[in-house]
């Protein structure tokens, strides 16, 4: 039986799949909630810096400050007419735009409970606090920090809300607000402590309380600058040459003096004819020999390495052991405490905002 024959729609077209994967998706138009909510942020940022706008303006043209400049400058007139004709207006559309954001803020609410945004349906009021507090006419001024968080989460967006120069100096001021406010509590602090370390008995506990939490470190540090200091000065007395030391040439001539110095040795010395004087010299220059070596041998038995690391490590533990109430070491550690104390105001004193390149815009 023949086969069949295959039919024309069973042939694959030529470059079909290529085709098909080169066509560009076509584009869904779908609303972007995230646009329609940044539009929001938008919107809601310029209603309400107008309104904190015209708050302040109102507030400033309603003191008597204003009243007292409009007189100076010849412009009472125009102050009187926007108090009797516009601040009343003024004050009811404030009125209706804080009704508006009761309204905002609760419809805000419902949908976080219906999305279930926090762990409980009230914990809304109190994340969003200074909006709460915001709504009541007294508190109006807190709606700022709404403005800077929308302006915030712009920001984070990529968003460039404030020009970066105004930014910078924002920034600016509030490090310097900042570093003023911790100086003074610093200084403050710094006088505070420095009037208790009059007191003797708070000075004493200072210093008991301080060197009974650091013995062990005092006493690591001592030994280590007897270690680098004393020991090798120690070490140079073995191995100088003995004519070189300068001890053992000491202790030989005060042998040598005290022999010549014997009137008994001298005497019986005398008694030998001939040699005696020569035996004398010679006893001399012997007893001064002697003593030479004798000081060089103590160097190298007494002075080896394991017996002067013993020697510092006692010296150093004698030290760490000092008792508190020693009235020079009271002054000194005062001495170093009001040094420091000294130095550190110096160094708050110093108004870093004042080295900083925004002072030249």
């Amino acid at each position: 039986m023949p086969a069949s024959k295959p039919t024309t729609d069973s042939r694959p077209l030529p470059n079909q799949s290529t085709k098909l994967s080169s066509q560009p998706p076509r584009p869904h138009h779908r609303p972007n909630p995230n646009r329609l909510k940044l539009i929001y942020d938008i919107v809601m940022i310029i209603a309400i810096s107008i309104d904190l706008f015209l708050i302040s303006l109102d507030a400033i043209l309603m003191s008597n400050f204003s009243n007292n400049v409009a007189g100076w400058l010849a412009i009472s007139d125009g102050l009187s007419w926007y108090q009797q004709t516009i601040h009343d207006p003024l004050r009811t559309a404030g009125g209706f735009f804080t009704i508006f954001l009761i309204g905002e803020l609760l419809l805000r609410w419902a949908i976080a409970i219906k999305e279930k945004v926090y762990y409980r349906w009230f914990f809304f009021p109190f994340v969003h606090w200074y909006e709460v507090l915001g709504c009541f006419p007294q508190l109006r001024a807190l709606r700022l920090f709404r403005a800077v968080v929308i302006g915030r989460r712009l920001y984070q967006l990529g968003y460039q809300v404030l020009p970066q120069p105004w930014l910078n100096r924002i920034k600016f001021y509030i490090d310097l607000l900042l570093e003023e406010l911790s100086d003074r509590v610093i200084l403050t602090t710094i006088q505070n402590y420095r009037q208790q370390l009059t007191n003797p008995e708070a000075q004493q506990s200072l210093i008991e309380s301080t060197i009974g939490r650091n013995r062990e470190h005092i006493e690591s540090v001592i030994l280590s600058l007897l270690r680098q200091e004393v020991a090798p000065k120690l070490q140079e007395l073995t191995n100088k040459p003995v004519g070189e030391n300068m001890l053992a040439i000491e202790v030989g001539n005060a042998i040598q003096d005290g022999l010549a110095h014997t009137p008994e040795l001298r005497r019986y010395l005398r008694l030998i004819p001939i040699a005696g004087s020569l035996i004398e010299s010679q006893l001399q220059h012997i007893g001064q020999s002697i003593g030479e070596n004798v000081v060089y041998s103590l160097n190298q038995r007494l002075l080896s390495a394991e017996r002067i690391d013993n020697l510092l490590v006692a010296i150093a533990q004698g030290i760490a052991q000092i008792e508190a109430n020693n009235p020079a070491l009271e002054t000194l550690i005062a001495n170093i405490v009001s040094d420091s104390l000294t130095e550190l105001e110096a160094q708050v004193k110093v108004q870093q905002w004042r080295h900083q390149d925004m002072l030249r815009f």
